[in-house]
């Protein structure tokens, strides 16, 4: 079972259960915490990062490897 068929199995398992407009009220919903995830991880990223690159820390780091934008990974 691939991953498209998992997740259209789970779409129709809700519709089933919750019914068309539940399912809509509730996908909003998990995609409202989705994105407020997101903001808050962003935000405890950047002060991270910003506490790390603080003249006081003694420690530099790369700000872009921490937010995600360096495709190299973790070293």
């Amino acid at each position: 079972m691939g991953f498209g068929t998992e997740v259209l199995f789970i779409f129709m398992l809700g519709m089933l259960i919750l019914g068309p407009k539940r399912l809509h009220t509730m996908l909003g919903h998990i995609a409202g915490a989705k994105a407020r995830f997101e903001e808050v991880s962003h935000a405890m990223k950047s002060k991270l990062a910003a506490e790390l690159d603080s003249p006081g820390s003694g420690k530099k780091i790369n700000s872009k490897r921490l937010n995600g934008r360096d495709r190299g990974g973790w070293r």
